[in-house]
This record gives structure tokens, C-alpha cells and sequence, in this order.
């Protein structure tokens, strides 16, 4: 035992993209994103917190805690009980303080049925946190159902990776040109919800029905739904009128599949989808037709190993590792800045997930969510489960007319759509 007590603990590097979130993140801009699991049943917090606490020590890429060095931030081993999971009172993804943790960089919270998972993006992006969502509800399944525990015991899916490779360092080329844009995109501004309120809207919409409105279109799900914000922004924001700033649409790509990747660090780079509205009256298949071809140009394997390549080498740099961490930081914020400017939105889609049997007969829904970033009022999150589709709108603006134009715009096409909200904003 005294041995297990004084090893060393373990730390780690932060991936290329994680090295920008801890300089950034503050109480205005968490860079803290939500998945959840709604169950067919009330959650029991004892059976909750006993699962995060089976769960959590086998996780390597959660049981960590942040340290700030000379040169760069790392992670160190955590090794403390996890945080204490508690019902949800508060609006979701407010800024993480280690201090209300035990200096993890994550929290669970339930609500009624559904498990909530909150994470600072420094951790690991949409795939890591639902391989730990998945893990704390199979578990949690397991202690409420005592039949599931002796069939399968504590033992992970095989879909859940635990693997930690800085996948952007193995793939990255030396030589890359910069593939940003720079140049400021328009900005949805408004009145916005007093301080500290989230809004936090949901479509649900049946997933065959999307499916055959995209393929009457020739385009992705993904793209008829950018298409529908990046439209929706034009007709309520523009008037359909002409802009000198493009409607811009950061879109997150997950690079896994790509480079045949499964780690759960932080794997995804950003292209974005533009709109650059120079004449009156353009049609929603038009607005679609022009979001296609922005999104096909630029999401090649050639194109995305590019961009992630030319922040990776930057970081590599010789010259750059002795420089002191605040001049980084200084440094890094600039950069951001600029760059946060360059996208009017966000748009991810975490994908079509999967529940392993028997334990998908207890979940009903997975819905996902992000925080607001600079400049970025309203943004968009989509994921699907079990032949429903949820398109889920996260905002800070009082006003609601882009979101009711994008339901507009779904019926219009056939598509059925209900709604919920967290209450700031009434259906």
C-alpha cells in the first residue's frame, strides 16, 4: 500500500486544441458543453453518484485535473473522489471552478429522468464525452437493474475507447499554409437574457423524414440543417437583403475517420460554411446550393490535415516551447479574437449515436448542447438516436425569430417538428 501511496502521479500533454480553451475560458465564455441522457425512469442520485464513482478511476481522460506550467498548461492525475454529483438548479454549461469539483474539469447533474454531463472542452471534444456519458448511464443502469449487473458486470462496452494519443502531432504535415478565414463575418446581435440565463431550445424531428427531404435536396443532413440556420439568419436578421459581411457558420469536423484515429483526446478541426448574401432575393435552394459547395471544397482529407497542420506546427515550434506561458496566453487570445470574429454561429453534429442492447431499451433520448463563445450569440448542436433527431439551439438573445424561422422552414419541407425548452423561452 505504501507504494501505491507515493507513486508518482501521471500528467500528460494538452492536445493542439486544448492548449487555446484555459486561456480563454472565464464566466462570459465557458467553453463548457452539455450531452445528456434522458431515461425512462427517475434517476436515483445515490445510484448516480455511485456509478461516476465506479466509472470515473477507469477513465484516464477524465481523471485529471489542469496545472498551469512555465512554458504550457498540462494535466496531472487527479486521484481524488469524484465530484459530487447534485440535482440540476442552475442554467447548464456555466463556467467550471475546480473548487466546486475536487478539481476535475467535468460535473454530472440530474433532473427528473435525465443524466447531465458538462465538460470543459480542454478534456477531450463530442466523442470522448459521449464514450463517458454512455459508460456512467451503462453503469448506473447496471446498479438500478440488478439482472443487467450479473449478466454484464462492470466491464466497458467495446465501443469505448480509452485511448490518449495527441492525434493531431501523429498526422500533422510539416509544411502547411494557413487555411483560416480572417475576415469578420456578421454578427447576430439583440437584446440579450439577463446574466447568468441560458436559453436553450430543442427540435425533435423523425430522422427517415429529414433523411428523404435532404436526399430530395442532394445534400446532406448536415448541410440542409446548416443551410436552415445560415437561411434563417438572412431572412430574419438581413431581410434578405445584400450584407458586405458573410453569414458564416463554424462547423466542427471530426477528423477520427479521417485519419483512423480513436483517441479521446481532442480530435476535430473547424471549416465553415459561408453565405455572402451581394444581391436582393436569394431562395432557400440557392442559400443550400451555396452552403454545399462551401462545405465540400473544404472538407477533404487534404484540406483539413492542412489546417490543423499549420496551428500544430506553430506549436512545435522550436522557438516558440521556451517562451513564457503568459506571453502564449497573450499571444493566443489575439488570435482568437480575430478568428471568433470570422464565424457569425456554430454548428456540430455529435452524429447518429448508439446504446448497446439490453440498455437501450432504458433510454429514451441523447441531446447535446454548447456554450456561447465571443461573439457568437446563437448556436446550433445536432444528435440522433433511435430514429429521432434533435437540433438544439443554444442562445443568450431574448428573441427567438431565427429559431421559429428554422422550424418554418422544416414544416415547409414536410418535416414534423415538436418542441422543447429549459422555460426561458416558452414553445
Amino acid at each position: 500500500m505504501a507504494g501505491s501511496r507515493n507513486r508518482e502521479k501521471r500528467w500528460d500533454k494538452l492536445d493542439n486544441t486544448a492548449n487555446l480553451f484555459p486561456v480563454i475560458a472565464g464566466e462570459n465564455m465557458t467553453n463548457v458543453y452539455r450531452m445528456s441522457v434522458k431515461l425512462k425512469e427517475e434517476i436515483q442520485p445515490k445510484l448516480l453518484q455511485e456509478a461516476l464513482n465506479i466509472v470515473l478511476p477507469k477513465m484516464d481522460g477524465f481523471n485529471l485535473c489542469l496545472r498551469r506550467g512555465v512554458f504550457w498548461y498540462y494535466f496531472e492525475e487527479n486521484g481524488r473522489r469524484a465530484p459530487k454529483v447534485v440535482e440540476e438548479h442552475t442554467f447548464p454549461c456555466r463556467f467550471i471552478h475546480p473548487s466546486t469539483t475536487r478539481d476535475y474539469l467535468f460535473r454530472v447533474t440530474y433532473y427528473g429522468c435525465k443524466i447531465n454531463l458538462e465538460v470543459f472542452h480542454v478534456l477531450t471534444d463530442g466523442m470522448g464525452g459521449i464514450n463517458f456519458i454512455r459508460e456512467l448511464t451503462y453503469q448506473y443502469l447496471r446498479l438500478a437493474h440488478k439482472e443487467l449487473q450479473e449478466q454484464y458486470g462492470d466491464v466497458f462496452s467495446y465501443r469505448t475507447s480509452l485511448n490518449r494519443e495527441d492525434s493531431f502531432v501523429k498526422n500533422f504535415k510539416k509544411k502547411s499554409k494557413r487555411g483560416y478565414k480572417s475576415q469578420k463575418a456578421y454578427l447576430v446581435k439583440g437584446d440579450k437574457l439577463s446574466e447568468g440565463e441560458f436559453g436553450v431550445m430543442h427540435l425533435l424531428m423523425p430522422l427517415d423524414e429529414i433523411k428523404n427531404v435532404a436526399k430530395k435536396y442532394d445534400a446532406t443532413i448536415n448541410e440542409y440543417l446548416v443551410a436552415c440556420f445560415i437561411w434563417s439568419i438572412y431572412v430574419e436578421c438581413l431581410k434578405k437583403m445584400p450584407s458586405k459581411r458573410a453569414i458564416r457558420a463554424a462547423v466542427p469536423v471530426n477528423l477520427r475517420p479521417f485519419f483512423d484515429s480513436i483517441t479521446t483526446k481532442n480530435f476535430f478541426i473547424m471549416v465553415s460554411a459561408e453565405f455572402k448574401p451581394e444581391k436582393d432575393e436569394y431562395t432557400f435552394e440557392q442559400v443550400l446550393e451555396i452552403i454545399k459547395k462551401s462545405l465540400r471544397e473544404q472538407i477533404t482529407k487534404d484540406h483539413l490535415e492542412e489546417l490543423f497542420s499549420y496551428s500544430v506546427a506553430g506549436q512545435l515550434n522550436k522557438f516558440a516551447r521556451p517562451v513564457p506561458l503568459f506571453l502564449k496566453n497573450a499571444y493566443m487570445k489575439m488570435v482568437y479574437t480575430k478568428s471568433a470574429l470570422a464565424n457569425t454561429t456554430t454548428v456540430t453534429n455529435i452524429g447518429n449515436l448508439k446504446a448497446e442492447k439490453p440498455y437501450d431499451e432504458y433510454i429514451e433520448r441523447f441531446y447535446a448542447f454548447i456554450a456561447m463563445s465571443k461573439g457568437q450569440n446563437i448556436k446550433g448542436t445536432i444528435c440522433s438516436y433511435n430514429g429521432v433527431l434533435v437540433y438544439t439551439f443554444s442562445s443568450i438573445l431574448t428573441e427567438t425569430s431565427i429559431q421559429k424561422c428554422f422550424c418554418k422552414q422544416l414544416v415547409t419541407d414536410g418535416i414534423s417538428v415538436s418542441v422543447e425548452t429549459n422555460g426561458v423561452y416558452s414553445c
